[in-house]
């Protein structure tokens, strides 16, 4: 079959609804992968859907695709990405969620899990192969049975986390999924919750469940000035990323948030190796070696995060992005519920969490900054920099994802994205003039390999 060559990412596939993806490319993804998961011997598949209004059609199609080539399928129903992944946990080993994660309302994707882990790079080519060459296995025996796991994915959190106190929070689903389950799921853990934007609403019409984006936390930053809830909570799209903002309106970023966690898990897994990615801050890696920790700089992306995280054994793993896995008393996947859960359990301790949240080591940081790109470019121009970057010592330089530049007062980072063609920037100083010399000393660096460089704010 024709099927665009731009769906298929690094982590998932993914593309604009109905121009790149349609029900027939779900149907073959649903045969490729059945295909493919009954070769290593998995039989049964789960499937879940988020919130987009492509959703329930899609689903259908990858069901009919997966029971033709003879898998049991497990209809989960509209889930967020996390159910989706309990329920590869609980019910079976493989599963596949419909969703366009936080990407703009016309997109929609699947992201994958076979035999116990996330599909990425030539699990995912392997895929579209199959699907262009059609050299799918299609059998009988197949069969499509529903299950809903929201009572036993919400009775798992439950007993797992325990609050020192009850607490007052504002939860912003932003019209996503997590809408759905996410503000009952803090109900019965203790919390009193006041909701934004729970209505699961695939037009986003109040703001794009994006919470990585600043502009995106306005309406909870209100809400926590208006009332008496002491943090604010936000999700991503298909609820496997988390927003923390404090009663100040304080944007407490993943990296400081994974500062928080590690302590914790280190707490009860001493020795433990924390993993995370480039974009993380400077400061993450003493506040791991302080609680005791192995501190682990990997490559971006939620895939490659949890492969990782298997290999060396990890207990806790994050990403600059909002993805947090925690293996320690859970499953390892990245889910923002979870994430809040555990979050909300530490700080409960405190008698004012906006005080501990604001006590964690800071830098001086900017946004992260996109360079578009032709397609395919950015990894021709990472790899120039690999060979053009010369520092001075005390200059680390890290060439495992992009290039990262350590000095002791700061870093600088130019890496390719995975999922879009632009290079991705990051610069932090313990200063500000610190960060003003790594950014300038890093965009002559940029300059001398690609000259036509300008910025723009990262896409959705």
């Amino acid at each position: 079959m024709q099927v665009a060559a731009s769906i298929f990412k690094a982590y998932d596939i993914r593309g604009v609804v109905p121009a790149t993806v349609t029900e027939d490319v779900a149907e073959a993804i649903g045969k490729a992968f059945g295909t493919l998961a009954l070769a290593q011997g998995e039989t049964a598949v789960a499937v879940g859907r988020d919130g987009r209004l492509s959703g329930p059609s899609f689903s259908a199609a990858l069901m009919r695709g997966l029971a033709a080539a003879g898998i049991e399928v497990i209809d989960v129903g509209m889930v967020t990405t996390p159910m989706l992944y309990f329920a590869a946990n609980t019910l079976c080993n493989s599963g596949i969620q419909v969703t366009g994660s936080h990407n703009p309302k016309d997109y929609n994707g699947f992201k994958m899990v076979m035999a116990g882990r996330a599909i990425y790079g030539d699990d995912i080519q392997a895929i579209r192969a199959m699907m262009e060459g059609e050299t799918w296995a299609l059998k009988d025996g197949g069969s499509v049975r529903t299950e809903d796991v929201t009572a036993a994915y919400q009775a798992r959190i439950v007993s797992d986390i325990k609050l020192a106190r009850p607490m007052k929070i504002v939860v912003d689903c932003g019209n996503g999924i997590a809408g759905a389950t996410a503000p009952a799921v803090f109900r019965a853990i203790g919390c009193e919750v006041t909701e934004l934007f729970s209505e699961v609403d695939g037009n986003f019409p109040n703001h794009h469940p994006d919470p990585s984006k600043p502009e995106n936390l306005q309406d909870l930053i209100k809400a926590l000035q208006a009332g008496d809830a002491e943090l604010g909570l936000a999700f991503d799209g298909d609820g496997d990323r988390l927003g923390i903002v404090t009663k100040e309106g304080q944007n407490i970023y993943p990296d400081r948030q994974m500062m928080l966690f590690a302590r914790d898990v280190l707490s009860r897994v001493p020795g433990g190796t924390i993993v995370y990615d480039v974009k993380c801050s400077q400061r993450l890696a003493p506040e791991i070696e302080a609680a005791g920790g192995v501190p682990l700089m990997y490559k971006t992306g939620h895939s490659l995060i949890k492969a990782k995280m298997k290999e060396v054994n990890s207990p806790l793993g994050g990403e600059m992005s909002g993805h947090i896995f925690f293996k320690e008393r859970w499953y390892g996947f990245d889910d923002g519920t979870y994430a809040g859960c555990r979050l909300l359990e530490i700080v409960s301790k405190a008698p004012d969490a906006g005080v501990l949240l604001n006590s964690l080591p800071t830098s001086f940081s900017t946004p992260e900054i996109n360079v578009p790109c032709a397609e395919g470019e950015q990894h021709t121009a990472v790899a120039a920099l690999i060979k053009a970057a010369h520092f001075d010592a005390p200059a680390k330089i890290s060439t495992i994802d992009g290039v990262r530049v350590d000095w002791p007062d700061g870093f600088g980072l130019i890496r390719a994205s995975n999922t879009t063609p632009v290079l991705v920037l990051r610069f932090e100083g313990q200063t500000q003039a610190a960060l003003d010399r790594i950014q300038a000393d890093m965009l002559v660096l940029l300059r001398s390999v690609k000259p036509d460089a300008v910025f723009a704010a990262p896409a959705h």
